[in-house]
C-alpha cells in the first residue's frame, strides 16, 4: 500500500481527523445514546464496555476517524477505511456511526464523498457492509448508487457475527 488510509481529509464543514486512543471519551459521549444503535447490528455499543470494543477494533484498524464539525469543533461520530485488498484493488468504507443530532442534515452523503474521491485515488471497488435492517443507512447507499451485491455474515471485531448486506460502488460509476 502506498497510500495512508488514515490521512486528515475535509471540506467546507467538516474534517476527518485520525482517530487517536486519546479520544475514546469524546467519541463515547456520542456512542452512549441507545438510539444511535437502534437500527445497528450490534445494538448494544451504547454500553462503555461494549463500545470499548469497537474503539479497539478502530484503533486496531489503523483507518479509523473521528468526524468533527468545524464551525463548532464538535465531535459527531466516526467512520473508517478498513480491510484493503491489493490484489483486487478494493477497500472497505464502514463503522460508520453519527449522534442523533447529525441526522437528516445531509451530512454522511458529504462525509462519503470526502472519503470516496481521497480513495478512489487508489483503489478501484469500495465496499460497505450495512446491517440488514440499518434502513437509514440502506438509503444513504442507495441515494450514492451503491450496487446491492447481497446477504453477507460478517464478523466484527470482538463481537458476534451479523447479517449485513453488502454494497459495492465502482470507480469508473464514481467519477
Amino acid at each position: 500500500m502506498n497510500f495512508s488510509i488514515q490521512t486528515l481529509l475535509e471540506n467546507q464543514d467538516y474534517q476527518l481527523i485520525p482517530l487517536q486512543q486519546g479520544d475514546f471519551e469524546s467519541l463515547y459521549e456520542v456512542a452512549s445514546d441507545p438510539e444511535v444503535w437502534k437500527q445497528h447490528p450490534n445494538k448494544d455499543r451504547y454500553q462503555k464496555e461494549v463500545f470499548e470494543t469497537f474503539f479497539k477494533g478502530a484503533m486496531e484498524s489503523r483507518g479509523a476517524f473521528k468526524i468533527i464539525e468545524k464551525s463548532t469543533g464538535k465531535v459527531l461520530g466516526s467512520t473508517r477505511f478498513y480491510d484493503y485488498n491489493n490484489e483486487e484493488s478494493s477497500i472497505f468504507i464502514g463503522y460508520t456511526f453519527y449522534g442523533t443530532e447529525s441526522w437528516g442534515k445531509g451530512i454522511n452523503p458529504q462525509i462519503k464523498k470526502l472519503m470516496m474521491d481521497y480513495i478512489f485515488q487508489f483503489v478501484e471497488t469500495v465496499y460497505f457492509h450495512v446491517g440488514k435492517d440499518n434502513i437509514r443507512s440502506r438509503t444513504t447507499m442507495e441515494k450514492l448508487r451503491a450496487e446491492n451485491k447481497g446477504e453477507h455474515e460478517i464478523a466484527y471485531f470482538g463481537e458476534p457475527s451479523r447479517i449485513n448486506i453488502l454494497y459495492q460502488i465502482k470507480k469508473e460509476n464514481w467519477l
